[in-house]
């Protein structure tokens, strides 16, 4: 036990204050995370949309995403992440506020895709921010860092939202807008005369890569297409896997929220240590790989049995292959990346999970509509193993620096 703890509080050594306070807003804003989880229930149940519609309708908050993320990688070297990022935690305020108000499926889309778009430009201004803040050593940390305090937020929106929708949907919305204008203005105060870390601002030109377009790095490009497949089925968790408890199942939306919670306590007990273990112990490459692995029997593990408890270990094994996978893929991003084309690249990462918000919704109500749940843990296994198959070869092929 004294090893265990010793090596868990070794994890968090040489973390800067910064990276603390980065993981502290991102906790304020995910902490009001009780929209997301909710929307395909909300939709079905409370304003009685079919299970296709509601499915095609969620796809937008991907588009959203991806037009946001992409957005956000060239606003972020051309204005800089701080801007950026205030931009993005108080534009969401209004618009969460509106959601509500939209009760037509053209409506909704319209303010689904709004929201997503303006919600996800924060997205690779906060990974170059962290970047910016963090000594090149404790990188991979401190995107983990960020990422706990994300997931501790998603174990408290979810459960919380769980509370609120069964009292009234428009606390959700109003619930979220609250802590994204909170988020923003602890962020404000502490981080508009912030300078970063002094081996970033040390940085010569000759000791960086040559400057190149995301979109011209062929391995990348490969890398970000595998990253897509991985999102497309790791996103089921937001949408097809809720739908899934209370159409099966029928559990609800408190016993709905429970169970993401767990997921985000899970995350938060567990990330820091393993991933500080994986550094010590294996590259980013099979970090990635075992993760990916994790996430294919997760969904398949489904089809064992039946049973609540089922749903938690399945709920576990997620945690582990998100735990393993996003911190080290967003590394290799970086690896990639100099410190003039950051943006774009983060934004190219951040797209690539974006663009799985789009599919996952849309291919996964499409195929349990059509096929039933079964099928669709089938096929997301399946296709989970041949993407590790495809990074394991790819991996071999890019030149990483750990």
């Amino acid at each position: 036990m004294k090893a265990y703890i010793k090596l868990y509080l070794e994890a968090y050594k040489g973390l800067s204050t910064p990276a603390w306070m980065l993981a502290l807003v991102m906790l304020v804003n995910r902490s009001g995370a009780m929209v997301v989880p909710f929307l395909g229930v909300y939709m079905v149940k409370h304003l009685g949309f079919s299970l296709e519609n509601t499915g095609l309708l969620l796809s937008f908050f991907g588009i959203g995403a991806v037009i946001g993320s992409s957005l956000g990688g060239w606003l972020t070297d051309k204005f800089g992440h701080f801007k950026v990022q205030l931009f993005s935690l108080t534009g969401v305020v209004p618009l969460f506020m509106l959601l509500p108000k939209l009760t037509t499926p053209f409506s909704l889309a319209i303010g689904i895709l709004s929201l997503s778009m303006v919600s996800d430009i924060l997205r690779p201004a906060n990974s170059v921010s962290i970047a910016y803040y963090s000594k090149p050593e404790n990188l991979v940390r401190s995107f983990t860092l960020n990422r706990m305090a994300l997931n501790l937020g998603f174990s408290i929106g979810p459960a919380l939202g769980g509370l609120l929708a069964a009292v009234s949907y428009n606390l959700l919305f109003y619930g979220n807008a609250f802590a994204a204008f909170l988020s923003a203005i602890i962020f404000f105060f502490y981080f508009r005369n912030k300078k970063g870390s002094v081996a970033d601002q040390k940085t010569s030109p000759s000791e960086e890569l040559p400057y190149q377009s995301p979109y011209k790095d062929v391995p990348f490009l490969v890398f970000t297409f595998l990253s897509i497949l991985f999102a497309i089925c790791f996103f089921q968790l937001l949408s097809t896997l809720p739908l899934y408890y209370r159409q099966v199942y029928e559990l609800s939306e408190k016993s709905i929220g429970i169970i993401l919670a767990y997921s985000g306590v899970v995350v938060f007990t567990l990330e820091m240590l393993v991933v500080h273990i994986a550094e010590r112990r294996t590259t980013a490459a099979n970090a990635i790989i075992l993760g990916i692995v994790f996430c294919g029997i997760a969904f398949i593990s489904l089809l064992v049995t039946k049973g609540v408890w089922l749903l938690y270990v399945s709920m576990f094994m997620l945690c582990i292959a998100e735990i393993l996978a996003m911190p080290f893929m967003a590394t290799v991003t970086l690896q990639r990346a100099n410190t003039k084309n950051r943006g774009a690249y983060m934004g190219l990462n951040s797209l690539s999970l974006s663009a799985g918000l789009i599919f996952a919704p849309f291919l996964g109500t499409k195929i349990a509509a059509v096929y039933g749940f079964d099928s669709l843990w089938v096929g997301t296994g399946v296709l989970m193993f041949l993407t590790a198959m495809g990074f394991y070869f790819l991996m071999n092929r890019m030149k990483l620096h750990q």
